[in-house]
């Protein structure tokens, strides 16, 4: 090689050189440099093919293209296959070759689509760093059959600067796609952060996700909810992934290892996920967990407040209502005494006057007692046992071993218990019942059985009372389930299952 084309083969490199490194968008700088490229090496004709998956590929840039490869908005170029690609994808490109015969040429001349304008052979030369391959590079000049080995030398050259270009750009774009994500994943989160509860969370993550990140469908599903589960098995899912080839993603909810539920999303139409978006899916896991975790625990914040609440309001009722009325049972049993002697009359209504204050004392007091169960904190089986002597039952209790139950299944067992001994005080004309706590793998079950008088009408209709529709409405707050049997004569029987599950 003589000097003087030496000396212009490194000037067209550092021409290249600079051109790829004026631009980081993608297609701005392929085809700055594939135009560029052509005019250096007397070149009229060049394309470039991107490859991103096996059998996808897009026609990045572009210069100089016959009629015949470039109608229908390069129809010709944007489908089907070629030698080039197809050598490129079996991994036997590794240097530029000439390529002797174009299926895209051949096809053009059968089918008639218009003037090659001489173009019969092009080189092809892979893009690659070294390390990774991103397509082809093609060029060609009408009337040009054969490339050297010293032009096919120099295209390899270049392929390599474009390929290292491409890398840089990608990597570049990778990190202003980073940032973008971590900017719409930060709004996300501070809208998510405003949700009360579960499903308020649900609502606002379909709904603001798919907005800010153009998402085109989302999936949200707790355990803790019924209906039916995804469309996968996601039990021992602890890790945010990418699923069948980026067409989804699954984000787990988490709390202490422990998978909660799980978010399933997919991409803009027409767009895939990447690897590379793992990331930003791991963080928007941990960030679902943390606002999962503060409803939880504000949920219990709120229980405990109402807690305190009933409590302060056991007091007041104890140390105003309650005395006032122990007040009026003893004054109206000493004025018994005083106006007898002046009026029979008005002793019956002394009588009266305290037999109804006795009756309001003895509700008052298990008012008290059902907003402030004095016990419980040793057990519901102490609760009960004292709530039913304070009501005059005999208590049968059946209880093979102490359940598992969590604080709230104890606190649920102990306000229908409540509400079934007052019924059982009030209407089955009877002072003994019996009540059974059993346990099975899925949870904890609590029966209450009388033989007193029933309740059943009639039409063999059940009365729906507040008390019954209360008891009911706490089994199901809890996921469980309440039944309850009762017939004239023979008695009632209550049944209370509550399943196990995470606080």
């Amino acid at each position: 090689m003589s000097e003087f084309k030496r000396v212009e083969e490194l000037n067209i490199m550092k021409v290249i050189a600079e051109t790829l490194n004026r631009c980081n968008d993608m297609t701005m700088m392929l085809q700055s440099v594939l135009e560029e490229l052509l005019e250096l090496t007397k070149l009229e004709t060049g394309w470039v093919f991107l490859v991103n998956q096996p059998g996808d590929y897009v026609l990045a840039a572009h210069h100089g293209l016959p009629p015949a490869l470039s109608w229908g908005k390069y129809q010709p170029m944007c489908s089907g296959d070629c030698y080039c690609l197809s050598r490129y994808r079996n991994g036997k490109l590794d240097r530029p070759v000439n390529i002797i015969e174009c299926k895209r040429l051949n096809d053009a001349i059968q089918n008639s689509w218009g003037d090659t304008n001489g173009i019969t052979h092009h080189a092809t030369i892979p893009l690659g760093d070294g390390e990774d391959s991103f397509g082809v590079l093609n060029v060609a000049s009408p009337s040009k059959e054969n490339f050297s080995e010293e032009e096919l030398t120099l295209l390899q050259s270049l392929g390599y600067q474009i390929g290292t270009a491409i890398r840089r750009t990608r990597l570049y774009q990778e990190e202003q796609k980073r940032a973008e994500n971590y900017e719409k994943l930060n709004e996300l989160v501070g809208i998510l952060g405003a949700a009360n509860d579960l499903e308020e969370l649900r609502d606002l993550f379909c709904a603001k996700g798919g907005d800010i990140f153009q998402w085109s469908s989302i999936g949200f599903h707790i355990k803790e909810w019924t209906g039916d589960p995804p469309p996968f098995a996601f039990a021992h899912q602890t890790e945010a992934e990418v699923r069948e080839e980026g067409s989804l993603a699954v984000v787990p909810i988490t709390r202490q290892q422990e998978v909660l539920g799980v978010v399933w999303i997919s991409p803009a139409k027409g767009e895939v996920f990447r690897v590379r978006e793992q990331e930003i899916f791991q963080a928007l896991a941990r960030h679902l967990s943390l606002v999962y975790e503060s409803i939880i625990l504000q949920e219990k914040r709120q229980e405990l407040l109402l807690h305190e609440e009933r409590k302060r309001l056991a007091r007041d009722l104890h140390d105003s209502v309650n005395q006032k009325l122990f007040s009026l049972s003893l004054t109206a049993k000493g004025a018994k005494g005083m106006v007898t002697k002046y009026d029979p009359s008005l002793g019956e209504l002394m009588d009266e006057m305290w037999l109804m204050s006795q009756k309001s004392l003895k509700e008052m007091r298990s008012l008290i007692w059902q907003l402030r169960p004095v016990g419980l904190e040793e057990g519901v089986l102490s609760a009960m046992k004292k709530y039913g002597e304070h009501l005059g039952l005999a208590l049968q209790f059946d209880v093979e071993r102490l359940p598992d139950w969590s604080r709230t299944m104890e606190e649920t067992f102990w306000r229908i218990g409540q509400e079934a001994m007052n019924n059982i005080a009030k209407h089955a004309g009877t002072n003994v019942a019996a009540i059974q706590f059993y346990e099975t793998e899925k949870g904890v079950g609590m029966i209450v059985t009388d033989a007193g008088a029933g309740v059943e009408e009639p039409n063999g209709r059940s009365r729906q009372t507040l008390g019954l529709t209360s008891m009911k409405e706490r089994a199901e707050l809890l996921g469980g389930t309440f039944s309850f049997q009762s017939e004239r004569g023979k008695g009632t029987k209550v049944s209370i299952f509550l399943p196990y599950r995470n606080e």
